[in-house]
């Protein structure tokens, strides 16, 4: 029932739009992602890029199963519109961050740099200690 254009639902401010701007100019192969150049013979696999979006997305909104992402991109119009209405299976979504988390901290590390030069942080300190005293 959706219209083919799902670019008229996405707000210009959304955070999908953010996560394809920055995967769009990231260099895939340089990162070493996994399956980034298909071989001639084979069947070619999912684009890294668009996993890693997937998986961005999923970070953001605090998505972390491979099983709930599975899900996103059938239920969720900006993710169909991040996917361009692709729908990547859980296994696929596992083993792209099993294979790949390497390059995954390369990317992240990466955007961190990124923000970090924008001046989007605004470099203050917060700790959270997590040890409990005991009563005496």
């Amino acid at each position: 029932m959706l219209p083919m254009c799902l670019d008229n639902y996405i707000e210009t401010d959304s955070i999908c739009r953010v996560i394809a701007a920055y995967v769009g100019r990231l260099d895939i192969a340089a990162l070493a992602f996994k399956y980034s150049e298909t071989k001639d013979t084979a069947r070619s696999a999912y684009n890294p890029a668009d996993i890693l979006s997937l998986y961005a997305y999923g970070y953001i909104n605090r998505i972390r199963s491979s099983w709930r992402l599975e899900r996103e991109p059938h239920r969720n119009i900006e993710v169909m519109w991040l996917l361009s209405k692709l729908t990547p299976d859980d296994k696929t979504i596992c083993n792209f961050c099993k294979d790949n988390s390497g390059s995954l901290k390369k990317a992240f590390r990466d955007f961190s740099l990124l923000c970090k030069n924008l001046s989007l942080y605004g470099k203050e300190l917060i700790a959270i200690d997590g040890t409990k005293p005991r009563k005496r």
